[in-house]
Parts: structure tokens; sequence; C-alpha cells
């Protein structure tokens, strides 16, 4: 079973790697993204925790960015690629911050980061769906909290009912339901990355030991982060179907997008 996981992992690990070569650029370069990414971080802002965990630190942007707080006064980070990682730490020094950042996947974190409890883990885009187990990942998170701590998690959503749509139109049947298969593949037509879209009630039966206290949904009808080419300059659009997806997040309709955010609590008694 080891031996299984290891070699998963280790085929992640490779799609990351290839991937951090355009990462930064096509962080740099996409609004949409970084608009949703500034969103995310709010939900951290609010809270103020003085330790935090990133899980799929990438680049290092948000650790960063949360380094810099002044409420942080501890801030690590980790990630599956290598490379990932390598460039994080380069991002950090030059940054003048130091933190400890390591490569693994969540089934390290006991190991990684024994001594330590946090009272924030976060995740941004998705990285939670390269997991192989999530109902152990959840175990495992919520044991690295401190109490009252929270897990801040992010996921590329099963039901993006645009992404189903817009495919469907154009009579493309393969991509409109490939987020409906049990592998899901990732975002490239040209490279697989094993992983799994997942639904609400997937996210929320692995996670059934925390008290969910926030859920939102992005991309409900404001463009996918991978759009931003089509959506370049129309921010009169952007801005009006941002508010819209408010307005929707309102409805049983906040599960239809992209992405979903949830923020669990740890209770002291847990």
């Amino acid at each position: 079973m080891k031996e299984k996981a290891d070699l998963y992992y280790r085929e992640v690990a490779q799609y990351y790697d290839e991937d951090s070569r355009h990462f930064e650029q096509r962080r740099d370069t996409n609004e949409i993204l970084e608009f949703i990414r500034q969103d995310f971080r709010g939900f951290a802002d609010e809270i103020g925790p003085k330790s935090m965990l990133e899980i799929g630190c990438g680049t290092g942007t948000d650790l960063v960015y949360f380094g810099a707080r002044d409420y942080t006064e501890l801030v690590c980070g980790m990630d599956i690629s290598p490379e990932m990682v390598r460039i994080s730490q380069k991002n950090i020094r030059e940054s003048g911050q130091e933190m400890q950042v390591e490569v693994g996947s969540v089934e390290d974190i006991p190991r990684l980061f024994k001594d330590q409890k946090f009272a924030m883990i976060y995740v941004f885009f998705g990285a939670l769906n390269t997991v192989q187990d999530l109902e152990r990942a959840a175990n495992i998170l919520f044991n690295q909290l401190e109490d009252d701590g929270h897990l801040l998690l992010t996921f590329v959503n099963k039901w993006y009912v645009l992404g189903i749509l817009k495919p469907l139109l154009k009579l493309k049947f393969g991509l409109a339901f490939r987020r409906l298969r049990k592998v899901w593949g990732g975002y490239s037509l040209d490279r697989f990355l094993p992983s799994k879209a997942l639904s609400p009630s997937e996210i929320l039966s692995a996670f059934k030991d925390g008290k969910l206290i926030k859920r939102k949904g992005y991309s409900i009808l404001y463009p996918a982060w991978y759009e931003f080419p089509k959506y370049r300059n129309r921010w009169s659009f952007l801005r009006k179907t941002w508010s819209w997806d408010q307005g929707l997040n309102k409805t049983p309709m906040w599960s239809w997008g992209e992405y979903g955010l949830y923020l669990f609590h740890r209770d002291k008694d847990q």
C-alpha cells in the first residue's frame, strides 16, 4: 500500500515540478486568479491566526503574504513538488523572511511538523484534490490544529455547472463530463494529473468532525481563472458577474461554482 501511495505522489510531484516553470508567470498575468486569491486570503485575515500551515504552497506567494501580516508569529508551508519548494524558499529569502517549508504530502505532516500545532491550516486552489484518502487527510489536519483552530480549505468542484454546459453546447461531451469521472485528470488536456474533482457532500462527509462555519462558491457566473484571456480588460463584466456570484452564494446555487471554499472550526473538546 505504501509503495502504491509513494508512486502516486511521485506522479503528482512530477506534474507540479513541470508546472513550476510557468507558475509565477501565470500568477502575475492572470488578474482573475489573483482576485479570487485575495478573497480567499480575506477569510484568514478576519480570524488573524498566530500560526499557520499551508498545504500546497506552490512558489510561496501566500506564505510571503501571511508571513508579513502583523497577526502571524509562525508561518510554515509544504508542497509535494521539490521544485515548487525550492522556488518558494528562494522567494521567502528574497522577502527577508524566514520560515520552514518542506517537501511532502498531507500524510507527512505528523512527521514534518511533529512538535507544532497550528491555529490555522489552509489550502488555496485545490491541493487536497490530489490526496489519496480525503477522510484520512481530514483526520491528520484536525489533529495538527490547536484547540479552537481552523481549517480554511478550497477545492476544485465536481459540479461546476458552466464547466459542463459550455462544452455540451459545443458537443464536446468528453470535456463536459471530465470532472464527473472517478479520476478527473486536472485542467490540462495535454498532461495528466492524478486527481479527483470533489462534490460538497464528499467534502462535508470527510470533514464531519469539524464544525462548518462558512462556505462559498467561486466562478458560478464569474469566469473561471483559466478563462482570463477571453475576459482581459472587460472590467465591467467581471465586476457584474462577481456581484451576481455574491448573491448566488445565498442560494443553493453556491455549490455550482468552479471552486468551493470551506472554513471548519475544531472545537476544544474534539
